[in-house]
């Protein structure tokens, strides 16, 4: 019951304070004041003063400014008053004076809540205690807020609250708008470093009429004119390699991608990612592509390669690149490609206690070896490369090897950051993959790659030699923001609606 009461006795507080907010909001009218104004004219940031006027000496003046923000902060009795206001670029003091803005003005700043948005205009000074201050001329009520912020959201456990209301996230935490501002910069640091390369930025369309490109359940809508199902995109890689054929050479696509599948700390439904394709390149060159890129985004947005996640150091720039079977081996003693039979798979799978299913090949199974006994434990950088064919629709067949393809998958702190490989472009041997794969569909695997007919018809005009990958921005944008949850880095990430 004691709980209970708290929670009955806070709805009470909040709402008597909504209440008195509301009430302002008359006051205002009758004094001619419009409670939530108009456009206001802003000439400086609170950074900008920071930056420009802290040579100024004692009280010495600088020059007039214009500032808008969020009132975060109000303290001080009688005629004079202290308060503090919010921009974009961060917090600053301002001095509220009776004797500069007379009665009326004065009995106007009496009635602002932590919370209002005001526009000032006032000259810049530095306190006795050297704190740069904006002593306030004059000022405009731009909109009434009409509920309290909260008192300590800084140490508030209700992480849930935070996703859900991601405003009052970003107005109380300014880490959090730090994030989102890091995440703007490493975007626009792939999409230079890429744009530099040579490479064409396209879209591609968001629904299609068949998911491909990925392992994954997509979304299903319907359009009514056309009578059809369409699937929101599970990946961009079919359309862009179509583009490749068509003779756009480097192309790449910035983009939401949709997958109707489980959510946890590293997934979302909708996310973020960057695939670009280069023909007449292979997996070799895209790997160079991909360190390059992952390297210049922790260059611009930390100044460093050297980063720390979840309390452990991490060089981007010390990186491995290993076969998945070798490191397999180095882990567990088992060498699966050595298999002569399923059955010998099987064994070694069964000696190390990595479960497997009935429907699995050779390759299959070296893949959930991995998955089982390796993928946690790369924490430093690292590609894994020569994938089996059995779990590669779509990659082109290693030369000494046909149970392996030109495959990589790059791995920093056990998570899958990227995926590329040589695109397989020999249209027999890609029609056979996806007859493999509608198999394993048949057999129940409900991930694996559906028929394109229109993806093989392009092939067979010729898709030349090409290198492709696909990155996943807000993984990139976790490790180089230290956060631990994709959550942490998406705006406004999917929540289950409250009831």
């Amino acid at each position: 019951m004691g709980k209970y009461n708290e929670e009955q006795r806070s709805a009470a507080d909040l709402n008597e304070m909504m209440q008195l907010r509301r009430d302002k909001i008359k006051t205002f009218t009758d004094m001619g004041v419009a409670p939530f104004g108009h456009r206001y004219e802003v000439t400086h940031h609170a950074q900008d003063i920071r930056d420009h006027f802290a040579e100024l000496e004692g009280e010495e003046s600088g020059p007039v400014v214009r500032l808008a923000g969020r009132l975060t902060a109000k303290r001080g009795h009688g005629k004079a008053s202290f308060a503090e206001l919010m921009d974009a670029s961060g917090k600053i003091q301002i001095y509220f004076k009776y004797d500069v803005l007379g009665e009326a003005k004065y009995a106007q700043f009496r009635l602002l809540d932590i919370g209002d948005l005001i526009g000032i205009a006032g000259r810049v000074f530095k306190t006795q205690r050297g704190e740069i201050t904006v002593i306030v001329n004059d000022f405009d009520l731009l909109a009434k807020s009409l509920r309290p912020l909260p008192e300590k959201f800084h140490g508030l456990k209700d992480v849930d609250l935070r996703y859900r209301q991601r405003y009052l996230d970003l107005i109380v935490n300014p880490e959090v708008a730090e994030t989102f501002r890091r995440r703007t910069k490493i975007i626009q640091s792939v999409r230079r470093t890429l744009d530099e390369a040579g490479y064409l930025e396209v879209e591609t369309p968001v629904l299609a009429t068949l998911a491909g490109g990925a392992a994954a359940k997509p979304f299903i809508t319907h359009h009514n004119t056309l009578d059809i199902d369409l699937y929101l995109r599970i990946a961009t890689e079919l359309a862009l390699k179509r583009l490749i054929v068509g003779g756009l050479e480097r192309v790449y696509e910035i983009g939401r991608v949709f997958r109707n599948e489980g959510m946890d700390v590293r997934h979302n439904p909708e996310f973020t990612s960057v695939e670009f394709y280069q023909a007449y390149a292979d997996y070799r060159d895209m790997m160079d592509l991909t360190e390059k890129i992952i390297l210049t985004a922790a260059k611009d947005v930390l100044g460093t390669t050297k980063i720390t996640y979840d309390g452990t150091e991490i060089d981007l720039a010390n990186v491995r690149r290993v076969s998945m079977n070798d490191a397999v081996r180095e882990a567990t003693g088992k060498d699966f490609l050595s298999a002569a039979t399923v059955e010998e798979a099987r064994a070694m799978a069964d000696e190390i206690g990595v479960p497997y299913e009935a429907r699995h090949g050779i390759g299959a199974i070296l893949n959930a070896a991995f998955e089982e006994k390796v993928e946690e434990t790369l924490m430093a950088p690292t590609f894994i490369t020569h994938h089996p064919t059995e779990i590669s629709p779509l990659a082109k067949r290693n030369s000494d090897n046909p149970m392996i393809t030109d495959r990589f998958e790059f791995f920093v702190y056990g998570r899958e950051l990227a995926n590329g490989f040589t695109e397989l472009n020999d249209p027999i041997d890609q029609r056979q993959r996806f007859v493999d794969q509608m198999k394993q569909r048949a057999a129940g695997d409900a991930e694996a790659h559906v028929m394109d007919e229109d993806y093989v018809t392009a092939l067979e005009y010729g898709l030349p030699p090409t290198g492709g990958v696909g990155i996943g921005i807000d993984r990139l944008v976790m490790f180089l923001t230290d956060s631990p949850s994709i959550r942490d880095v998406l705006l406004f990430p999917t929540m289950k609606p409250l009831e």
